[in-house]
């Protein structure tokens, strides 16, 4: 006899993900509605800052959810997510800087001011096309998603896994720091881009603008969700979970591994790009502090606290973790890193499988009585008769 656990697993691990989804979407009409549509004064009334701040918690976790895909159903533990993360958000930057134009300090028509005070004679040809908003977008999936496949190619064509790939996926955003920090790469050294005035003709600062990058990021959110949660139910999931379980044994039954981990794993450094796409314009600025491979050793932490192998509870503890880690630098700012490394550690000990993963599996079934007990083996023992 099965007692079924209660319905809310299916809001961890349904197929569809409806409960997840009806709560993203209740999210992205509420609060642009109680920021545009109710007064200042109103005690339900949704700060500007307070939207942008949840949409920068939104970014955060389609980024947790990128890298749930690929550590939680493949066994990836990418330790160098942010780069991917900041890649895309760079790409956005460089088109909200193109669209400056003479507004900017120097008033250079084509040059952002920090090439003009840099003395740059002329645009450099990699920032060409940025000017037009679509070929931005593509850029933001492009570039992350090509630096992922030759990356992903020569790392896993040559069987590089476990604790070496996080070792050199660490080394990959570390490269990338140091060098998005030199003035000459192009990209505005250490200060990095900033100063955008609007987005598609809309002033980045409005009201309506933020309501709508924040209802972008849910939508964002939310289709990244499905796209993870069809591969893991597809055909094609179930051997991603079988190149994590067991990944000599499927080599051996002639599964090509090395092209299934490819493929996930550049989705999941597009998703990340699109996560810092919508990142850049809600925060104002991207600089080459986004490729510090201790953020990346965060995001990490975000789906170890949610619960890796969920999708939901990545972004989750994405949310989670970046609220408390708002409350507590205001807060405690000196303990702020004391307290994530303490979390982490307490939910390694006590939440092996993260919160959404220990609510899951917590014992529900209730122990049953000495009469039950003796009734289900009376039947048991009946039936085989």
């Amino acid at each position: 006899m099965q007692t079924k656990r209660p319905s809310f697993q299916f809001f961890a691990f349904g197929t569809d993900g409806t409960i997840f989804l009806l709560i993203l979407t209740a999210a992205a009409i509420a609060v642009p509605v109680l920021n545009l549509a109710v007064g200042a004064h109103s005690p339900v009334h949704v700060p500007t800052w307070l939207m942008s701040l949840l949409g920068k918690y939104l970014c955060f976790a389609l980024l947790a959810v990128s890298v749930d895909l690929i550590w939680g159903y493949c066994g990836i533990l990418s330790l160098g997510h942010g780069a991917f993360f900041a890649l895309g958000g760079y790409a956005m930057g460089m088109h909200l800087m193109r669209q400056i134009g003479e507004r900017g300090v120097y008033g250079h028509p084509v040059l952002p001011d920090f090439m003009v005070f840099l003395n740059w004679k002329q645009l450099p040809w990699y920032w060409y096309g940025f000017d037009n908003f679509a070929f931005a977008v593509l850029m933001v999936a492009v570039v992350p998603g090509l630096l992922a496949l030759v990356f992903g190619w020569f790392a896993f064509r040559s069987r590089v896994t476990g604790v070496y790939l996080s070792i050199i996926t660490q080394a990959l955003t570390f490269a990338l720091m140091l060098a998005f920090f030199r003035n000459d790469m192009g990209f505005g050294g250490n200060n990095g881009l900033t100063d955008f005035k609007d987005i598609l003709g809309f002033d980045i600062q409005a009201n309506e603008t933020r309501a709508g990058l924040f209802v972008s990021s849910a939508v964002a959110l939310g289709v990244g969700f499905l796209v993870c949660r069809m591969i893991i139910d597809s055909r094609f999931g179930k051997v991603l979970i079988g190149i994590r379980d067991a990944e000599s044994r499927t080599r051996f039954l002639g599964y090509r591994v090395e092209f299934y981990k490819l493929f996930v794993f550049v989705v999941s450094a597009v998703l990340a790009g699109i996560a810092g796409a919508l990142y850049v314009p809600q925060v104002g600025i991207i600089n080459p502090s986004e490729f510090a491979p201790a953020n990346s050793i965060e995001i990490v932490i975000w789906v170890a606290v949610g619960g890796r192998g969920t999708l939901f509870g990545a972004a989750l503890g994405a949310v989670l973790v970046n609220y408390l880690k708002t409350y507590f630098t205001g807060a405690l700012p000196e303990a702020w890193l004391y307290m994530l490394g303490a979390l982490f550690i307490g939910v390694t000990l006590f939440l092996p499988k993260g919160i959404v993963g220990s609510i899951t599996d917590f014992p529900w079934r209730r122990k049953p009585k000495k009469g039950d007990t003796e009734q289900m083996t009376t039947t048991t023992v009946g039936g085989t008769e």
